[in-house]
């Protein structure tokens, strides 16, 4: 082997070895150590239950209704919000686009507030400003129109949080969008309505195809996020009344932190862990399969 090729393996592995320690420390690890226990029996109030469990834990959970209910609210929460922050995030994208809004600078600043807001944050606001059935803003609302006020988080607690996580969610996609509109050309755009096309054949022809990429990542970087929403179900409803709006981390977390069983726990996350590995691979391969088109 020439001294040439043994130096240009050297600097590769140079430059490829901290980030390949990285990923092993940070990731490899503790993904070793959740499958470890999910075989193991480890409950915090039981110390003295060791040993090997085998499958009972993955058992033990398959068979808990709140798991099954969880991963149905995961599924209606993560698809539902797809569709409601996408939708709505692409007509304020398309809106402050246009030259006629006027102020739309200021308009897209707070537009965009509600993304950078924690989301324990945004849990409270909702909580307490925003939904209280009693002195809350949307029961003010109700009160002067005449009704009698709802109280979302007991009666609709899914919905709601599905509704908080839309508003915060809703500008991220938003600005994703709103970067790609502004490099559509203009010119593009000036010839189709000298041929004759209205504002909708524009966008649906002209616009819409050309949001392909964006909307494929907006579509993939949420999924991802809506599979992990916790901070907000913790504040708003902590996954109640009863498991009407727990999701699987929620539920992973009362396993850890209120039954103390570290194994069962161990075992719903490797089942979260699978499931967004599913849900990334058939992202993953339709963005691909959209730019081998595009290509």
């Amino acid at each position: 082997m020439s001294s040439s090729l043994q130096n240009r393996r050297l600097r590769s592995i140079a430059l490829i070895g901290p980030a390949a320690l990285y990923l092993f420390v940070w990731m490899i690890v503790p993904l070793a150590m959740t499958v470890y226990y999910s075989f193991r029996r480890y409950n915090l109030i039981q110390p003295f239950v060791k040993g090997n469990a085998g499958f009972s834990n993955y058992a033990k959970i398959i068979g808990d209704p709140n798991f099954l209910a969880g991963l149905v609210n995961t599924l209606i929460l993560v698809s539902s919000c797809l569709i409601l922050t996408v939708v709505i995030g692409l007509a304020f994208a398309v809106i402050y686009n246009s030259e006629h809004v006027i102020g739309k600078n200021l308009l897209r600043t707070l537009a965009a507030s509600p993304f950078f807001i924690m989301p324990v944050v945004t849990g409270l606001v909702w909580k307490n400003l925003m939904m209280n059935p009693s002195f809350g803003l949307l029961a003010a609302l109700q009160r002067g129109l005449g009704i009698t006020p709802i109280a979302f988080l007991s009666q609709m607690p899914l919905a709601s949080i599905i509704g908080i996580v839309t508003w915060q969610w809703t500008p991220f996609a938003m600005l994703v969008l709103l970067a790609s509109l502004s490099s559509v050309p203009e010119d593009i755009k000036e010839a189709a309505y000298l041929d004759g096309a209205g504002a909708w054949k524009t966008f649906r022809h002209i616009i819409l195809p050309q949001l392909g990429r964006p909307l494929y990542a907006v579509i993939m970087l949420e999924t991802i996020f809506f599979l992990i929403i916790f901070g907000q179900i913790y504040v708003a409803t902590s996954g109640g009344p009863g498991n009407a709006s727990t999701n699987l981390p929620y539920y992973i977390y009362l396993q850890a932190f209120s039954a103390y069983d570290i194994g069962a726990a161990s075992a719903g996350a490797v089942v979260a862990v699978i499931l967004a590995n599913i849900v990334a691979i058939f992202l993953v391969r339709m963005i691909n399969a959209n730019i081998r088109e595009d290509t």
